[in-house]
């Protein structure tokens, strides 16, 4: 029998994850900050939770997805947060996007209570979150990894216990690192092409199936080419984990010279008032430098 689970922060994330919940048909508990994310989930069969320790203090499991460490922090430790209302034996799952260092604070703290924690860091976009396809990679004890696992695959497809808490969180940066490269790579190959005279769609067909295909190339290469910029993932939130994945580099004194430049582009982007776009519109920096533009924009 399932424990009753609660999910703390319905953004563009969120939202597709704990539906997923819903349709594999836990006893499942919502609460956002901005109450209204919470109204099409619980007309669907969703509890609402009054704060995160009125949450805490239903449910065994309570996941949270929000967007960067002090969030997570004041979710946990505020008043009104988790840590006031859970249970001793409960189980925290962390799915944000964070500081390693500061997770395996988290965890410490909560422990002193008796509340478990894994820091299960996803990867998919909001393609993924909705469709339930998410990579998930999971920091924690084996014997919590096992019994988060019914909610883990009612929400992702390739789950992975990657170590202790924090590893999951480090995993999720080298990720990140490989996310912000393809980026950047498809920015500067769209723009070569635009200037070369090709037709962008037949590049895009003749080039995603041999060694250079990728998930991004397949699924933001059309995006780029139509000038559509709305979010998978956003400016600002991959902004957010650049920001983690220099941090870490610079306390490991790890050259990362490809991640150093996208974080700069993406400030001139930010600058432009673009942080609420798709991580895909780095290429109008690019374009910026190049004094074109990808693709024909829509006039009609």
């Amino acid at each position: 029998m399932s424990e009753p689970v609660g999910f703390i922060g319905l953004g563009i994330m969120g939202q597709g994850m704990a539906r997923n919940l819903l349709k594999a048909e836990f006893d499942l508990t919502v609460w956002n900050r901005t109450e209204s994310k919470a109204d099409a989930l619980v007309s669907e069969g969703a509890a609402r939770a009054s704060s995160p320790e009125d949450l805490a203090g239903q449910c065994d499991v309570i996941i949270i997805c929000v967007s960067d460490t002090p969030d997570v922090e004041a979710v946990l430790f505020d008043e009104g947060g988790v840590f006031h209302g859970a249970r001793g034996g409960s189980l925290v799952v962390d799915c944000s996007t964070i500081s390693p260092i500061k997770t395996q604070q988290f965890a410490e703290k909560l422990g002193e209570k008796g509340v478990q924690m894994l820091d299960a860091p996803i990867s998919g976009g909001s393609e993924g979150a909705a469709l339930g396809t998410l990579s998930i990679m999971v920091g924690g004890e084996p014997e919590q990894v096992w019994r988060a696992m019914p909610y883990l695959e009612a929400m992702g497809k390739s789950i992975t216990h990657v170590g202790g808490n924090g590893a999951g969180q480090m995993v999720k940066l080298v990720n990140q690192i490989l996310v912000v490269h393809s980026m950047l790579a498809l920015g500067e190959a769209m723009l070569f092409a635009q200037a070369g005279g090709l037709d962008l769609e037949k590049t895009l067909k003749a080039v995603e199936g041999g060694a250079a295909g990728s998930w991004t190339l397949s699924n933001r290469g059309p995006q780029v080419i139509e000038r559509d910029w709305s979010p998978g993932f956003m400016i600002d939130l991959q902004q957010k984990d650049l920001r983690l994945i220099l941090e870490a580099a610079d306390s490991l004194a790890v050259p990362l010279l490809g991640c150093s430049t996208a974080f700069h582009l993406y400030r001139t982007l930010q600058h432009m008032g673009c942080g609420a776009e798709g991580n895909h519109a780095l290429v109008k920096a690019l374009e910026n430098l190049a004094g074109m533009e990808v693709g024909t924009p829509d006039t009609g």
